[in-house]
């Protein structure tokens, strides 16, 4: 499935991106609102991720654009902080769930899973195509009863041939299709797939020309006269990723952008010392305002949940309209150095942030905004 992450933290993305690649989902990522509004209304997407706070577009007015279009995919919005009143801003601007930073990525993954769960609730829960049969939610494909054993992309290439049965399509519309604007592969590539497809076709028995090439066009499912539905799919052959496995990915990730973590709080001791100084400028000021809020975001997710708290304080002092003296000063000094000893803590990846739950009152609300 196709998702769409509009997300400017390139530390926060990556994690996403990172989570939500692992079980088999298609990102493509856009690093601003105005970009995500070009993907949301030229793309195909069966999911948005989206940040409330975004340069030229913010996540409340994009929601509410794609929602005055007719978009009725599942849209997920999540901020940086908890206000009173955010959640039902949100949720009219047509979001189905939304969620405060920082937040556990087990979590995100399984509300995402969740969201695209009761959007299929709406489509038949077996595609079929004569003796041909898949399982959306376990990606599972069978001919006759038998299990194909595909890969996730072999598993997405059938599904896409199944739901568009009389469609041709060429390698780029397959590349546009099922691989993200990113990293689209040559289109050798999808030759290789639908080779590795066809020969498990055959292993279960389907004609050899089942998947056919129409030559100068691309590629179709072949028309098969109507079979009785194929029932019984129910084993798990593409489990998703253990805990074990998220926070091994996650940890991966950490590695390799700390030294980027540990600039922002560069950034914000400067203001400090420069405060300290007499000498901080407004410029000054909201480049760490900027960079705390960074921190507070995506910390968390990376096993740091107390340095989400601190850098959230920090962000808070340094807001324009709040009052700086010297006692502030010495006391930013103070969260500055408690932040770096806590990143040289081992992170504690998987800690589960339950600040950022579905309440029954959030709940309640989306019920009566499906309802009504």
């Amino acid at each position: 499935m196709n998702i769409l992450l509009v997300e400017d933290d390139e530390h926060l993305a990556q994690a996403l991106t990172k989570t939500l690649s692992d079980r088999n989902y298609i990102i493509d990522r856009a690093a601003d609102g105005q970009a995500g509004w070009q993907f949301a209304r030229t793309g195909t997407y069966d999911l948005i991720l989206l940040d409330v706070m975004l340069p030229t577009l913010d996540g409340i007015s994009l929601c509410q654009r794609l929602r005055s279009l007719g978009r009725l995919m599942p849209i997920l919005l999540y901020a940086a902080h908890e206000i009173d009143g955010d959640k039902v801003i949100a949720l009219d601007a047509g979001a189905d769930d939304y969620v405060v930073k920082p937040f556990d990525l087990e979590e995100l993954a399984a509300r995402v899973r969740t969201l695209l769960c009761h959007c299929c609730l709406l489509k038949p829960p077996i595609l079929k195509n004569g003796s041909l049969g898949l399982d959306p939610p376990t990606l599972e494909g069978r001919y006759e009863g038998q299990n194909l054993h595909l890969t996730p992309k072999q598993y997405a290439l059938l599904e896409l041939f199944v739901r568009c049965p009389d469609q041709v399509f060429s390698r780029s519309e397959l590349l546009e299709h099922l691989w993200s604007f990113e990293q689209p592969p040559a289109e050798e590539t999808v030759r290789s797939h639908i080779k590795g497809l066809r020969q498990k076709l055959r292993a279960a028995g389907a004609p050899t020309d089942l998947i056919e090439t129409v030559y100068g066009v691309g590629y179709r499912l072949k028309p098969a006269q109507s079979h009785p539905p194929i029932r019984g799919i129910s084993s798990a052959l593409h489990q998703p990723p253990t805990l074990a496995q998220t926070q091994a990915a996650v940890a991966k990730v950490w590695e390799r952008l700390q030294g980027e973590i540990i600039a922002r709080i560069d950034v914000v001791e400067e203001a400090t010392t420069a405060l300290l100084r007499d000498e901080l400028g407004l410029e000054e000021r909201h480049r760490a305002v900027w960079a705390a809020h960074k921190l507070a975001g995506s910390l968390g997710m990376f096993g740091f949940p107390w340095g989400s708290q601190l850098a959230r304080q920090i962000e808070h002092s340094f807001q324009p309209e709040t009052p700086l003296d010297r006692e502030k000063a010495q006391h930013l000094c103070e969260l500055v150095a408690d932040l770096r000893r806590e990143l040289r803590q081992p992170p504690a990846i998987g800690r589960k942030i339950r600040a950022c739950s579905v309440d029954v009152e959030m709940q309640d609300r989306v019920s009566q905004i499906k309802s009504g």
